[in-house]
């Protein structure tokens, strides 16, 4: 009778370890990687990418579920000033954000496109897409962004109203468009990722304990559609989402002593 409790007790212990707040832990991000600032998923790999932000190397990682590096591929060609998130095309390019801006000082900005092609290479040479803010507008910090009908839709990183910027996907340079600005119900709602599902149809931001989902758009007017707050009863520093599918996401967070540094699923509701 001991043993059958003290396996109850163990079994429930086990279960509560992969699982934090409505978030189910995936697997633990190698220890090489300190600070996960992005997730993507792509339709020609199996692999969820990722990269780390200001300070760290030029590398582009992709992971397996559990969190294991499969793939190291350095870019040669772009340092990382301030590398915060990633998306992708359906041929498979991904894309690396490269236009965080603490100090809101900096003037220009980049995307760096990884052709599919170089994926399975050690290194790679990326095409730049450099754009600026819009005239009258401030400089701002931007962490999160998609791609959309083939132009890129950039979210700044603000605690009440932020703006989305639009900059096509061509390689050289551009002044953003200035899309649109929102402000979401609630404190704190520091948009640090985003993403859009492979049908079009469901955008998802994320915050450190909450996601927003973005459902019944018109075109590229996103806010004209149903936000909805989803609360994840988890607070730490989320920086990357994804969809694995058109109803389950990704979440990667950053490594903070004991906290963090996973690979979590969650069910939008």
């Amino acid at each position: 009778m001991i043993h059958y409790k003290r396996l109850i007790l163990i079994t429930l212990i086990a279960v509560s370890c992969q699982s934090a707040g409505q978030l189910k832990i995936e697997g633990s991000i190698n220890n090489a990687i300190k600070e996960a600032s992005a997730a993507e998923t792509t339709s020609q790999s199996n692999l969820i990418w990722t990269i780390e932000d200001a300070g760290n190397d030029s590398n582009l990682y992709g992971l397996d579920s559990g969190g294991n590096i499969v793939k190291q591929i350095n870019i040669t060609n772009a340092s990382n000033i301030d590398w915060e998130d990633l998306t992708s095309d359906k041929e498979g390019n991904i894309y690396i954000g490269d236009f965080g801006n603490n100090n809101e000082k900096r003037k220009h900005f980049r995307i760096l496109k990884i052709n599919h092609n170089d994926l399975d290479n050690d290194t790679a040479e990326a095409e730049i897409i450099d754009f600026t803010v819009p005239k009258k507008k401030y400089s701002k910090d931007f962490e999160a962004f998609f791609l959309y009908n083939n132009s890129f839709y950039i979210f700044s990183k603000e605690t009440k109203k932020f703006i989305t910027l639009k900059v096509p996907n061509t390689p050289g340079k551009h002044e953003a468009i200035l899309r649109s600005d929102f402000n979401l119900n609630g404190k704190n709602n520091k948009i640090t990722s985003a993403d859009i599902s492979d049908d079009g149809k469901s955008i998802v931001l994320l915050n450190h304990d909450k996601v927003w989902k973005i459902t019944d758009f018109s075109n590229d007017d996103f806010f004209s559609g149903n936000v909805e707050a989803q609360a994840l009863d988890h607070n730490t520093q989320k920086e990357g989402i994804c969809f694995k599918n058109d109803s389950t996401i990704y979440i990667t967070d950053e490594r903070n002593g004991d906290e963090g540094g996973n690979i979590y699923s969650y069910r939008l509701n």
